[in-house]
């Protein structure tokens, strides 16, 4: 099955200039979705992860068939005042603007080996604040996976000496 016959193609969105590789039709389609959720449980089961960890929103849609799968956990990692508990943060810069995440203090155990999974490889900033989240707990990161790798904006640099898997690159 080729998947990027389930990826839309955007033009200037969310601002001019910006061709957006929107997912949702993937999503959509049980075949497509299915056929995606698989790769990255292959993928899961090759590095041995041990928890899943995924960043809101999207990185929960395909972190969490993946967990459910191999019976092992799922982390979220959240925005500010998304979490009830005590949780550890950390600030990054966005192609746009800033962010910051978060993570419940007691998500990953010492050790752990982590899969971390989001829609979409870009700058990177988005998955090495997850990755600093992860490690700031003790946690190892066995993995980082995506649907969409975007080539040229340095995201695959920025993960340099972790393990990067894409199931489609543009």
């Amino acid at each position: 099955m080729n998947l990027r016959d389930y990826v839309a193609s955007i033009p200037d969105f969310p601002q001019k200039g910006i061709l957006f590789r929107d997912i949702t039709p993937l999503m959509a389609d049980g075949a497509a979705f299915k056929e995606a959720c698989d790769q990255l449980i292959a993928y899961a089961k090759k590095i041995g992860a041990q928890v899943v960890a995924g960043p809101e929103s999207r990185g929960f849609i395909f972190g969490c068939p993946v967990a459910y799968d191999l019976k092992i956990g799922f982390v979220p990692v959240r925005k500010p005042n998304k979490l009830p508990r005590k949780t550890v943060s950390y600030k990054y810069d966005l192609e746009y603007g800033s962010n910051e995440l978060h993570i419940h203090a007691d998500a990953i155990k010492p050790g752990q080996k982590v899969l971390i999974i989001d829609d979409l490889l870009a700058t990177g900033g988005t998955v090495e604040a997850t990755i600093k989240l992860v490690e700031q707990l003790g946690g190892e990161v066995v993995g980082c996976a995506f649907l969409i790798e975007l080539d040229g904006l340095g995201g695959r640099e920025k993960l340099s000496g972790y393990d990067v898997f894409t199931l489609m690159k543009y």
